[in-house]
């Protein structure tokens, strides 16, 4: 394998999914030398094209905020709703209620177009993309510190990237937090996911048809269904593995077993034409022992994969990539670019996720039910509602103590801190 020259810049970001895009298009607009590594081609495959309203704000920061209303691949979404097993749905939880912003509106996507789209942006913004390039390895300096990156790149030739800072956006390929040894699963959260697509399904009409469902299945299981444009739906079952596959490993006979006892589901995809394979993954949740070690830091997936019920995955990709840009962006003006740096990033990305997840447990909880909470609580629709949107910067103390009452909820995560003191650098090894 041959060696080519280094290559030095201010932040290598390695993978250009949304929370790599983001991190590297906001530096480069603050002026800083910025590279991606991204293993894929420009166009790839990618799940999860439901956005949530405050989405917004980062697509702002990126130069970005009106360029979906333009876009074939996007499509108007209004609100949130639940179908019970039954077939009854519930109100919709429409965004506009709870902000009178241009962000009440949001939009489902298709991910391969969204993506191309962030890529393309972070270029005309300076920043330099390295398609089809893989990485292999960090650097280490004498003092354990990250130094750069190795990679490869669709030759085969061994690149070297080196910087200051070095920025993790591998997703759920989770590239430092599975060589470093830092991941822990968040035990209650393994579910798995089957999904494919379908053209022709019945739609809800005008303010409607962009709506988000989550339909519920027995034992606390769930589909999603996402309209997309040009007649196209994104159909995803979640449910834990045991269940999933206790009788039989075929993915389409799950798929349409399942579909069987969800009777508004079942009714919207009557006449529908399955256009796709059947896909599957694991949705087990997790959250990396720390955000952080000296000249390295791991945000959207790559630090924490929360359970996708309520479509926070690219929400909680670009809301990181847009924090950690600016405390990367910070180290680098005072020349510090240790652990100890990015400990308000690690806490302020902690901190968002903290309410989501709860809401998530009690989704899951067999004894929970969000129409029987919200009949003993309808003063707390509100709070629920912004959850759902992503105003996660809110104190939700008190809503979460009365939810308590009906919910078994989480602790919040011990870790997820930068690599501190009372941690050795033998985790590097």
């Amino acid at each position: 394998m041959i060696s080519t020259p280094e290559h030095d810049f201010d932040a290598i970001v390695i993978g250009g999914g949304p929370a790599g895009c983001a991190a590297a298009t906001v530096l480069a607009k603050k002026g800083r030398r910025v590279a991606i590594l991204e293993k894929q081609p420009r166009r790839r495959y990618s799940v999860g094209e439901s956005l949530i309203p405050f989405c917004y704000d980062a697509l702002e920061r990126m130069g970005l905020s009106g360029a979906l209303e333009k876009q074939r691949f996007s499509f108007p979404k209004h609100s949130v709703q639940f179908a019970s097993q039954e077939g009854k749905v519930s109100r919709s939880f429409y965004f506009f209620q709870h902000t009178d912003h241009p962000r009440a509106k949001t939009w489902q996507v298709v991910r391969s177009e969204f993506d191309k789209l962030l890529r393309d942006n972070a270029e005309e913004c300076g920043v330099q993309f390295f398609e089809q390039t893989r990485a292999r390895e960090l650097i280490f300096g004498e003092r354990c510190e990250v130094q750069g990156v190795r990679a490869n790149d669709p030759a085969g030739y061994e690149l070297t990237f080196k910087a200051p800072v070095t920025i993790d956006a591998t997703g759920r390929d989770t590239f430092s937090q599975s060589r470093l040894g830092w991941r822990v699963p968040d035990k209650k959260l393994r579910k798995m996911a089957i999904w494919t697509y379908f053209e022709g399904a019945t739609r809800d009409e005008g303010y409607d048809e962009g709506t988000t469902t989550i339909a519920y299945l027995p034992n606390k299981g769930w589909f999603w269904n996402i309209p997309l444009p040009d007649d196209r739906v994104s159909v995803g079952l979640v449910a834990d593995k045991d269940y999933l596959f206790g009788e039989t490993k075929d993915l389409e006979t799950i798929f349409n077993r399942e579909v069987e006892k969800q009777d508004w589901l079942r009714g919207r995809l009557e006449d529908a034409r399955r256009t796709d394979d059947f896909r599957v993954t694991s949705d087990f949740s997790y959250r990396s022992k720390h955000c952080a070690s000296d000249g390295l830091v791991l945000i959207g997936d790559a630090f924490s994969f929360l359970d996708p019920v309520f479509s926070s995955g690219v929400y909680f990709a670009l809301t990181s990539g847009v924090l950690a840009a600016d405390a990367v962006d910070e180290a680098l003006t005072a020349g510090d670019t240790s652990a100890a740096r990015f400990a308000e990033y690690g806490e302020a990305f902690k901190k968002q996720m903290e309410p989501m997840r709860k809401l998530v447990y009690a989704f899951y909880d067999d004894h929970f039910s969000f129409g029987k909470f919200l009949k003993e609580h309808p003063d707390l629709r509100p709070q629920v509602t912004d959850v759902l949107i992503g105003d996660l910067e809110k104190d939700y103390d008190d809503f979460f103590k009365v939810m308590g009452e009906f919910a078994d909820l989480p602790e919040p995560l011990p870790h997820g801190e930068p690599i501190g003191a009372d941690t050795t650098h033998s985790e590097h090894a």
